[in-house]
């Protein structure tokens, strides 16, 4: 089935996320969408979903007209989405999940008979291995994202939009996914895949529309180069291989041993985990996302509480110690989620520059602050790490993701530090943004600082990596250097050591 949409204008207050887009995918087509964070790749896919109503403009289904005013519009026309954070109920069963929304009961309780037989026909005709009656929260994430698709498939979706949807698998993962878009392809299934990872449109896409700024710049082939499209993405020349120079490795910075972290309930997190990270290098600890990762970093920084084992910096015992003391150690944390645990978005771009040094000098003076330093450094760290912004008084909300991070790595980044702990630090940022981090990380490796780097994105960890230690369900499974086939690291992040 074919779809086109015309001339889609969004207004957000004064913000144009979508200005005037025109796109056309054909019946049979895997059309990949690519653009910057907030350049409105999601605001235009919740416009055709029927998540989000557009100011102007039209969609068209096999060149007639159709109005789509909320998602069951959307599945009426043939249109499903396959959300990047999944939209499944853990507790429920793969069949009570696909079945919400369109429960069918007989006596008065809910009849799940043909949905199953449904289930088991879309499993066997794309291969899928998924039982109805399993439990989601039981499932792989890989698993979990095809119960997504079978969920757009069973309500016989000819459009299926997928968003993000290798962010959380292993590269084999990936690999099955792709294979399965070339089979729905094949049976005349149109599918807009939205991505940053440049690699995988190469790899899978018939044709690729580049949206900056809200606006389409391009549609282009599939073998265009990866360096032609990240720089109309972003504008300008982007350097997608970081210039990593030799960096002898000198002393241990961060020890630890037999270091187990437990759940509220007693459940171990993390199990008997030795690891040692040296001045000078990059140890990345590479693993499908939630497997230990964030249980690891935040046990660093003291932010987990049910914590056995050894942690030292520098040859001095930190674990127990308060998240300020751990900081004031020699530690820049880098948190997963910079909304969460980096930012405070209701204070100012300055006030959050400030967070981990407000109360000691010279930002403080006697007990109170020092205005005009925080505001002359603010102003140079503003300069320094390229955070766009109006005033350095907006609050951190107003900033786009990449500007977010930045003010983050510019706080952390600016003090005296022996560690970085950098956890998923590229996550949900554009290809230019991602280019600063990496710079920013190097630059520190070569300032002779040592750098834990947790990351799902496989890309990174071998760009930047001197060192890899794979995770696998709280435990390190191998270590390897950078040079190990991509092929190797996915089978190590499936857990086979």
């Amino acid at each position: 089935m074919s779809i086109e949409l015309k001339g889609i204008t969004k207004k957000f207050g004064a913000l144009v996320a979508n200005d005037s887009i025109d796109l056309k995918v054909a019946r049979g087509e895997i059309h990949a969408i690519l653009g910057e964070n907030g350049a409105g790749k999601s605001t235009l896919m919740n416009i055709v979903y029927g998540l989000v109503n557009a100011d102007s403009g039209k969609v068209l289904v096999e060149d007639k007209e159709v109005i789509i005013n909320e998602p069951a519009d959307a599945l009426k026309y043939g249109i499903g989405m396959v959300h990047q954070h999944f939209m499944l109920i853990p507790v429920f069963t793969v069949a009570e999940n696909i079945a919400l929304g369109r429960e069918q009961s007989k006596g008065g309780f809910l009849s799940l008979d043909e949905i199953k037989k449904k289930i088991k026909l879309l499993a066997e005709e794309f291969k899928f291995d998924i039982d109805p009656d399993s439990l989601i929260e039981n499932l792989p994430v890989g698993v979990q994202q095809r119960v997504e698709i079978i969920k757009a498939l069973i309500y016989d979706a000819k459009v299926l939009i997928l968003d993000e949807p290798t962010a959380v698998l292993t590269p084999q993962e990936t690999d099955e996914l792709l294979s399965i878009m070339r089979t729905l392809k094949s049976k005349g299934t149109s599918i807009i895949f939205i991505t940053h990872k440049l690699r995988e449109v190469q790899d899978v896409a018939d044709k690729i529309t580049i949206i900056r700024l809200g606006k389409v710049v391009n549609t282009v082939a599939s073998n265009t180069s990866q360096e032609e499209l990240a720089s109309m993405m972003v504008g300008r020349q982007v350097d997608l291989a970081p210039n990593k120079t030799e960096v002898k490795p000198g002393k241990i910075i961060l020890d630890i041993n037999n270091l187990s972290v437990s759940n509220s309930l007693g459940r171990k997190i993390i199990d008997s985990l030795s690891l040692q990270v040296r001045a000078g290098e990059i140890l990345a600890i590479a693993g499908v996302q939630g497997n230990g990762q964030s249980e690891l970093a935040r046990a660093i920084v003291n932010l987990e509480d049910h914590v056995s084992g050894s942690i030292k910096l520098d040859q001095k015992e930190i674990l127990g110690i308060t998240v300020q003391d751990s900081l004031r150690a020699g530690i820049a944390y880098i948190p997963e989620s910079r909304e969460l645990d980096g930012l405070i978005s209701s204070f100012s771009i300055v006030e959050n520059l400030i967070l981990d040094v407000h109360d000691i000098s010279p930002a403080a003076k006697k007990g109170r602050l020092n205005p005009d330093y925080i505001n002359d450094n603010s102003a140079k760290l503003v300069n320094e790490f390229d955070i766009r912004a109006q005033s350095i008084f907006d609050p951190a909300s107003s900033l786009s993701g990449g500007n977010k991070q930045k003010v983050v790595l510019a706080r952390e980044l600016s003090r005296e530090v022996k560690l970085v702990v950098a956890s998923q630090p590229t996550r949900g940022l554009d290809v230019g943004s991602i280019e600063f981090v990496y710079e920013k990380l190097l630059a520190e490796r070569s300032a002779n600082r040592a750098i834990l780097l947790l990351s799902s994105e496989l890309d990174e960890v071998l760009e930047l990596a001197d060192r890899i230690a794979v995770i696998y369900k709280g435990e390190i499974v191998g270590e390897v250097g950078s040079d190990v086939s991509r092929e190797k690291l996915g089978l190590m992040m499936a857990g086979i050591k």
